[in-house]
């Protein structure tokens, strides 16, 4: 019986390679399946966390193996699960005290997972849940939009604005949206209402009286997003700062808390001085809702926008690429057969 795997980790915090080493097969618990890997997509969470950026609200066990989100089938189902079969094609986004998805096999809950949709290969499968799942939080639970809401979408070509411009469409979703040449005609395919070079037009000048700002840049576009929106607006951030709201959801300490009041209090200030809501997105996985996304896709109206894939071994290559910033939409490490 096997009892190792291959798979891509890291010993500490920084800005190191991940390195390919056995690992112990994943235990596995009553409510969860056990997984066979066949394509993981990167993420910019992935260096997130290798960096330690994110330590003060996610702590790890060294040594980690890296990677959140994953395509593959069914190898072992746990007593307790009644929904799958071995032999099952699945897609999920483990939880984060639970990621490791750049590796062979992954022991995950029942309830993080779907079917896979049907017509995709595990490679575009594999880039879709953790995208899928940020977009349909960041709309339907932050931004709580509703059909002809306008929501400006950040980055239309990167991996997470292309499927929030095809999603909020589905939606009924008035979308702007933001990039630059390079990412115009693979933007222009998702059919947005409107698109802003953001090298020729500042968006914060052009665009007015919105009802939501999906954030996935921070910086000086997180702070000028807070000019465009109406009363009572919402920007739902991926790239801005966590707030002290998000530490209680984790059940942090009060010290934390207040870290992060700290940290986060020049967006608090806009908020207030805009009379909008500032809510940076702690994304959680959701069987439930890939179900919904499977509709979709299987229904046509999304499709994976894949800029390139990497096998496995070439999982640092990946990250670097990823890193880069040049994709246009999303990476995908296919594993060894």
């Amino acid at each position: 019986m096997k009892t190792d795997m291959q798979a891509m980790v890291i010993h500490h915090y920084g800005k190191g390679p991940v390195s390919l080493e056995r690992m112990p097969l994943p235990s596995m618990n009553p409510n969860e399946v056990r997984v066979k890997i066949k394509a993981a997509s990167i993420n910019p969470i992935d260096f997130k966390i290798r960096d330690g950026s994110l330590k003060m609200l996610l702590s790890y066990q060294f040594p980690l193996i890296l990677g959140n989100d994953f395509a593959g089938e069914i190898s072992e189902v746990g007593e307790n699960v009644t929904d799958f079969k071995v032999g099952d094609k699945v897609y999920g986004r483990p939880r984060k005290s639970k990621i490791g998805t750049f590796a062979d096999y992954i022991s995950i809950n029942a309830e993080e997972i779907a079917p896979m949709p049907q017509g995709l290969s595990y490679e575009e499968a594999a880039s879709i849940p953790l995208v899928g799942l940020t977009s349909y939080q960041a709309l339907n639970e932050v931004i709580k939009a509703k059909p002809g809401d306008k929501v400006l979408i950040q980055a239309g070509s990167g991996g997470v604005g292309s499927f929030a411009i095809q999603y909020a469409k589905a939606m009924g979703i008035y979308v702007a949206t933001t990039g630059s040449d390079r990412g115009e005609n693979l933007i222009k395919s998702l059919n947005p209402d409107e698109f802003i070079n953001y090298k020729e037009q500042d968006f914060s000048k052009v665009l007015k009286d919105f009802d939501g700002v999906f954030d996935t840049l921070g910086g000086d576009n997180l702070e000028k997003s807070f000019q465009i929106l109406k009363p009572h607006g919402v920007i739902a951030s991926i790239s801005g700062l966590p707030t002290e709201r998000n530490a209680k959801k984790l059940e942090k300490s009060i010290f934390k808390q207040g870290l992060l009041k700290a940290a986060s209090l020049k967006y608090q200030r806009l908020a207030k001085k805009f009379n909008v809501n500032y809510e940076f997105l702690f994304m959680h996985p959701s069987g439930k809702q890939l179900r919904e996304i499977t509709e979709l896709i299987e229904a046509g109206k999304i499709r994976p926008i894949i800029d390139k894939v990497f096998d496995f071994k070439e999982t640092q290559k990946a990250i670097e690429y990823s890193e880069s910033g040049r994709a246009k939409g999303k990476i995908v490490v296919k594993m060894e057969d």
